[in-house]
């Protein structure tokens, strides 16, 4: 299998501040992002050759309606809130492959009038709840999550204070992060007295264990190596790519154990093995975590070998992954400060990897980052798409 590594570079990301932006729609947001990528890179939108979007809107030009390109390619790409990683994973294999020089990958998503509560990604259609067949029931997405988090406590013999505990001490990092940048929604701190009493949205989740779906947008500007040395000195490299997608067996199978996310190991080696990484946790200098809701993070921690199987609880309670810890991560304040419009997740994440690596992060800067993670993870209770990528500083 051909591998991604340091095949395709970075050279200008864009990242609309998100919020409930009611003065935008999704064209805007685009607009707003791709130019920022493109003032970032240095360039005109003359000089993209082809182009990927995420967005809620269906239609193949609603790229080239709202940016005003010359008739370019442009696929539209929809993989639930895995989008924006797969849109940027697919921009990425055409470079890669020699084919496009110089491309766009954007997403952006418009959650707060859109006249419904909810947003069912694979048909189009607007929901207030989440479906699902065979063993697990229709019900709304914390539901589905919390399900993880007591079947988590059963299974390696944690209370309910011990782990909600540990997901409240993500949701404090979290909101700290969240107030040093300035791309955040929520900017203010919070304490685990807080976090522990929030009103509860689904036992054992609390408010502070839900992130928000909120309005936003994202874009990235990927060419070859050797055009980036070019245009600037501090781009960043692709160094692995891993994506993985259920088949629903866990919405079959009543042996689907509620501890670990299959897609999420699968995605995860995969991308490990192109960036020749052998031991994530001692390797990474950084990690967003796609922490749609505290248990997702946790479990994602074990999953992407970040913890030993059934101690994140710990290594999350001794500060392991603070900004001052062994393993920063989230440090943009994750979905959790810097809300979650579906689309566009996935290369919101990548624009902290981004500028991380660049060590042009403020006040949240990771020393002497080498290598970076994001992994962005889509779907409902026993069947997800997830996308892992790995990025590096310019050798």
């Amino acid at each position: 299998m051909e591998s991604f590594k340091d095949k395709v570079a970075v050279v200008g990301m864009g990242c609309v501040k998100p919020g409930e932006l009611w003065d935008k729609d999704e064209k805007d947001m685009i607009v707003e992002a791709t130019h920022e990528a493109l003032g970032d890179a240095g360039l005109e939108p003359k000089d993209i050759q082809a182009a990927w979007c995420a967005n809620g809107s269906p239609g193949f030009d609603f790229l080239n309606v709202a940016m005003k390109f010359d008739y370019i390619p442009v696929s539209h790409v929809q993989n639930a809130c895995a989008s924006g990683g797969d849109t940027f994973r697919n921009a990425c294999a055409w470079v890669a492959a020699g084919l496009y020089d110089i491309v766009l990958a954007c997403g952006s998503a418009k959650m707060k009038d859109a006249g419904t509560t909810g947003i069912d990604m694979s048909n189009r259609g607007f929901t207030g709840g989440a479906g699902a067949a065979g063993v697990i029931a229709a019900t709304g997405v914390p539901v589905n999550f919390a399900l993880y988090a007591v079947r988590y406590m059963h299974h390696y013999g944690y209370t309910e204070r011990q782990i909600k505990e540990a997901m409240a001490r993500l949701a404090v990092k979290n909101h700290h992060n969240g107030t040093l940048n300035p791309k955040a929604y929520f900017q203010k701190e919070i304490t685990m007295e807080q976090a522990m009493n929030a009103p509860m949205i689904a036992w054992p989740l609390g408010l502070y264990d839900c992130c928000a779906n909120i309005d936003g947008g994202a874009a990235a500007i990927i060419t070859t190596p050797e055009i980036a040395k070019h245009l600037r000195s501090d781009y960043v490299l692709l160094k692995g790519s891993g994506m993985a997608v259920g088949g629903q067996e866990g919405r079959l199978q009543p042996r689907y154990n509620f501890v670990e996310f299959p897609e999420n190991q699968l995605a995860a080696e995969r991308a490990y093995e192109q960036a020749g990484i052998k031991d994530p946790f001692k390797e990474l200098s950084h990690a967003e975590l796609h922490d749609a809701f505290t248990v997702n993070e946790l479990v994602d921690l074990e999953d992407l070998r970040l913890a030993p199987k059934g101690k994140a609880p710990e290594y999350i309670m001794a500060g392991t992954y603070d900004l001052e810890g062994q393993l920063p991560e989230n440090t943009s304040g994750g979905l959790k400060c810097c809300g979650h419009p579906p689309p566009a997740t996935g290369i919101k994440m990548m624009h902290e990897c981004y500028k991380q690596l660049q060590g042009k992060a403020g006040p949240r800067q990771v020393k002497n980052p080498t290598l970076s993670l994001a992994h962005n993870q889509g779907g409902l209770t026993g069947s997800f798409t997830t996308v892992v990528t790995i990025f590096g500083a310019r050798d």
